[in-house]
């Protein structure tokens, strides 16, 4: 395949939430043990400089406060899914996070969202649904309900394309795939279904195929403007593999908040509104195809 080089940033806007109740105290995924030590200070650090980051490119940024006793609540992009300003609130299957839901929802109807939904089915925000162009991708196998999937097609007026998930360390789709811009993606293979993995296939056949070991160290759990792409910098190959492609990857070390299970994307909630009220236009609805 040709390296594609024309590559165009495009500015965006960003909700995030400072770790200032971060910890582990129970674990409801692989990467959580409650026995190893969190340094809280260098978690706020290393958040810190995601958010600058964000800044010097050219990024809006918005904050939520963050609510005692909501540890994981820093991770934003499990809070809501934003798509043309309509606001589909996050539901969470485990009891520890249950709160955030809430919490992510006010902060959108205090903020002049008008268009806020409170789910009806289990999902977890922006960790299972990812928006490209044409399509929501929509994660399933872990956390979010396969139901879930018509709700946030009729609420989105999008086809929604259900992708599941079969490696527990791989629990979010945003932890085996992220979009890059348009209808161009990059995913770990090994992370999803056989149903699943030709549908991929099929959609996107020009998508960068991500190794286990970049895929291990969360590589995928990534953020792209179009141009630059914010990863952890230990997911060296990947890296390679999207300069190769035109990209700017960009290496930043989140490895205290690797510790529940996180990295840049599980940090960054966009908002893809398209008026300053939230509110944006529709298009029209098309058939749920979910994948086993």
């Amino acid at each position: 395949m040709a390296q594609i080089t024309d590559r165009t940033a495009v500015p965006r806007r960003y909700l995030m939430c400072r770790p200032t109740y971060f910890d582990v105290t129970y674990s409801i995924n692989p990467w959580m043990d409650p026995e190893k030590p969190v340094d809280r200070e260098l978690a706020v650090l290393q958040w810190e400089r995601l958010r600058q980051l964000y800044l010097e490119l050219g990024h809006t940024v918005e904050l939520i406060e963050p609510v005692p006793g909501l540890p994981d609540m820093v991770f934003a992009a499990n809070g809501a899914t934003v798509v043309d300003g309509r606001v589909l609130g996050a539901r969470f299957r485990n009891e520890q996070r249950a709160a955030e839901g809430p919490a992510y929802a006010r902060w959108f109807r205090e903020n002049g969202f008008t268009q806020v939904r409170d789910a009806e089915f289990v999902n977890e925000g922006e960790g299972d649904y990812l928006v490209t162009r044409s399509w929501v991708l929509a994660g399933c196998g872990f956390r979010t309900d396969p139901a879930s999937h018509q709700e946030a097609q009729d609420f989105f007026h999008r086809p929604v394309i259900g992708l599941r998930l079969v490696d527990p360390r791989f629990y979010h789709l945003d932890t085996a795939l992220a979009v890059l811009g348009d209808d161009e993606i990059m995913y770990c293979p090994e992370s999803f279904s056989p149903g699943s993995r030709a549908v991929l296939r099929r959609l996107f056949p020009d998508a960068v195929l991500v190794s286990a070991e970049d895929a291990g160290v969360f590589g995928l759990n990534a953020v792209s403007d179009g141009y630059n792409v914010v990863l952890p910098q230990a997911a060296t190959g990947l890296a390679e593999q999207l300069a190769a492609r035109g990209y700017n990857p960009i290496g930043i070390d989140l490895s205290e908040l690797l510790k529940a299970g996180g990295s840049a994307k599980c940090c960054t909630l966009e908002i893809r509104a398209s008026g300053p009220d939230g509110t944006g236009a529709t298009a029209t609805p098309a058939r749920t195809a979910c994948v086993v």
